[in-house]
C-alpha cells in the first residue's frame, strides 16, 4: 500500500493532466462512435495507464503492459491483423514479463517506484538490430501465410515493436522513441481498419494518445538519466 501511495505522490501536475487528458480523448471518441465496442475501450484505457507508469520508470507500467498485450492481441485477431496479435502476445508480452524482472532487480538507489536508466554500448545496439532484422524477415513470411491484412505495414510494426520492447527491457531511454515510431505505424494501420468499421476509431485515437505519452516518456527518461548520473 505504501508503495502505491508513494507512486501516486510522485506524479507531477503535468503527468496527471496527461493521464486524464488521455482518458478524455479515448472516452470522447468512444462516445461519438456509433458502433461501440467496450472491449476496445477497456484496452485503450489500460494501455494509456500503462504508458504513463512506464514513462515514470515505474514497474507497475510493465504489469499493465502485460494486460494490454492480451487485450490488444484479441482485438487484432478480430480484424485479422495477425501480425499485431502474434507480435504483442508472442513477443511484446513475454518481453514485458522479462522487463518486470529486470526493472525490479534494478531500482534506482533502492526506490522500487523508479528504475535505474541504463547506458547501452554500441555492440548491444548492433545485436538488437541484427535480431530485429531476423525477427522481421521471419514474421513477414509467417504473416504472409496467414493472409494478414496490410502485410507490409504489419511487418514494419513487428520491427518497431521488437526494438521498442527490447530497449524497454534493457532500461534504455530510447525505448520511447522506438515506441513513438511504432505508434505512427499503428495509427496508419488502424485508420485503414476504421475505414471499414468505425468501431475501431477509438484505437486510432488510442495510439495518438500513446504517441503523446511516448514523446513525454523520452523527455522524462532523458532527464531522469541525467539526474541519476549526478547521484551515482
Amino acid at each position: 500500500m505504501k508503495f502505491l501511495i508513494d507512486t501516486f505522490k510522485s506524479f507531477t501536475k503535468f503527468e496527471i493532466c496527461l493521464w486524464l487528458g488521455s482518458y478524455f480523448v479515448i472516452v470522447v471518441s468512444f462516445i461519438f462512435t456509433s458502433n461501440k465496442d467496450y472491449f476496445n475501450l477497456a484496452a485503450s484505457l489500460v494501455g494509456a495507464t500503462a504508458l504513463i507508469f512506464v514513462a515514470k520508470g515505474n514497474v507497475i507500467g510493465q504489469f499493465l503492459t502485460v494486460i494490454f498485450c492480451v487485450f490488444y492481441g484479441i482485438i487484432s485477431f478480430s480484424y485479422q491483423y495477425y501480425g499485431e496479435m502474434i507480435t504483442y502476445v508472442g513477443m511484446s508480452m513475454p518481453i514485458a514479463i522479462a522487463s518486470i524482472v529486470t526493472w525490479l532487480r534494478n531500482p534506482f538507489e533502492g526506490n522500487k517506484s523508479e528504475v535505474k536508466v541504463a547506458h547501452l554500448k554500441l555492440r548491444e545496439y548492433l545485436l538488437m538490430f541484427l535480431l530485429g532484422a531476423f525477427v522481421t524477415i521471419a514474421f513477414y513470411f509467417i504473416l504472409k501465410v496467414f493472409n494478414t491484412n496490410n502485410l507490409i505495414t504489419s511487418t514494419l510494426s513487428v520491427l518497431t515493436s521488437f526494438i521498442a520492447a527490447y530497449l524497454t527491457m534493457r532500461r534504455s531511454e530510447y525505448y520511447a522513441l522506438a515506441y513513438a515510431f511504432n505508434d505512427i505505424v499503428l495509427i496508419f494501420l488502424w485508420i485503414l481498419a476504421t475505414m471499414s468499421n468505425l468501431s475501431y476509431l477509438p484505437l486510432v485515437l488510442c495510439f495518438v494518445v500513446f504517441l503523446a505519452n511516448d514523446i513525454y516518456g523520452f523527455i522524462h527518461w532523458s532527464k531522469t538519466k541525467k539526474r541519476q548520473n549526478l547521484f551515482s
